[in-house]
């Protein structure tokens, strides 16, 4: 990457640093992203509602690729002495979709000026934390008849700049799902008066963690994020509460399944101790599965740029809607180390490494500039 682009895209990676903003709340991220574009590359700018995009016309005969880039912080509070530090208490990149926007920048820069066999489509996307986003964006790979689709995220946990992949899924699906029973306070002395909803809710717990030691095509687990039952004063014995789980699987259907046998758990559990039973889903992303070729693209990319190479040999747990994208058109998800002893994501220690800034440029340039039948 050219000295003068990687000076660029780092400084705009530490304003959008400063500057955070949570998921589907991005207006202000937008709009720094354009302007960048705008006044520096010959891309061609599109807003959308939220989120937008930038596209650089080939010739007809070459494809039509795309690559995305998150662009949504996190409700944690910055507590690291940067200079270039949050400026929005409570919030802050603390995944690094700071960087990742500002890697899409990169390949702006060095695409402009060059005339180019494929279209090249920049997707800046919205609520990946929420697994929003991509739902929101995913319909322009139809619509303009996109014909690959690639994305990064650094990780941590890796060697400093190492190509991290895996073969066919690399993340699954998952959901939160928040049951909640209503049922009758009383006073604590007499809990038979009421309908205290703690038993029922223990009970849930423990069949929860029961299916997912049933047999199942990969990886089944439900995580306890919450659980409530009342007020915790000692004279009432509670009216109301509810569980909130993550559940987690290799395959959607096996998720969807999940799913459905703890929501029959549960409402036999309502009935049997006269509770009124609701429940809500959230955050729901699909599996993310790497396309063969699109994967084995990135991998020669890789080669040629001298960056090593290294096969995950499992899963990464964490779940990714660029999933969403991957069912319109082939693509893949690949990784960029950031480090063996770095912080992880999601933690107030973490910052992006901008040393990653133009290996994933470079990267998205190849694949961007690679000519095929």
């Amino acid at each position: 990457m050219r000295e003068e682009n990687l000076k660029k895209i780092t400084e705009l990676r530490h304003e959008l640093h400063k500057y955070p903003e949570l998921s589907m709340r991005e207006n202000g991220t937008v709009r720094r992203l354009m302007r960048f574009l705008e006044e520096n590359t010959d891309f061609a700018v599109t807003e959308r509602d939220g989120w937008f995009y930038a596209v650089k016309p080939g010739s007809p005969d070459g494809r039509k690729i795309a690559f995305r880039a998150d662009m949504d912080a996190l409700p944690i509070r910055e507590t690291m002495p940067l200079p270039y530090a949050s400026c929005c208490d409570g919030v802050s990149h603390k995944c690094g979709h700071d960087g990742h926007s500002a890697a899409l920048c990169g390949l702006a820069l060095e695409l402009t000026g060059r005339t180019l066999k494929n279209t090249v489509y920049l997707i800046f996307q919205p609520g990946e934390e929420t697994g929003q986003g991509a739902q929101v964006c995913c319909g322009l790979i139809p619509q303009e008849g996109i014909q690959e689709i690639y994305a990064f995220h650094n990780l941590p946990g890796y060697p400093e700049g190492d190509l991290v992949y895996r073969e066919g899924l690399t993340q699954p699906a998952s959901e939160g799902l928040r049951i909640v029973l209503e049922g009758k306070k009383s006073h604590a002395s007499a809990p038979e008066e009421g309908r205290n909803p703690a038993e029922a809710l223990s009970r849930i717990v423990l069949h929860s963690q029961g299916l997912c030691r049933r047999p199942a095509e990969g990886m089944l687990l439900c995580t306890v994020t919450g659980l409530l039952a009342g007020t915790g004063d000692f004279g009432i014995s509670a009216g109301s509460g509810e569980v909130s789980l993550t559940l987690r699987a290799e395959q959607e259907e096996e998720m969807d399944r999940l799913e459905a046998d703890l929501l029959a758990f549960a409402k036999e559990q309502a009935d049997a101790y006269g509770l009124k039973m609701t429940h809500e889903i959230h955050d729901r992303f699909p599996e993310t599965r790497n396309h063969p070729a699109c994967l084995a693209r990135v991998k020669a990319a890789a080669a040629d740029l001298g960056i090593p190479l290294l096969a995950m040999p499992r899963l990464w747990r964490a779940s990714e809607d660029f999933g969403h994208y991957l069912k319109e058109c082939p693509g893949a998800m690949f990784y960029l180390g950031a480090g063996k002893g770095t912080p992880a994501l999601h933690t107030d220690h973490y910052d992006f490494d901008d040393r990653l800034l133009a290996p994933a440029a470079d990267l998205f340039a190849r694949l961007a500039e690679e000519e095929r039948p």
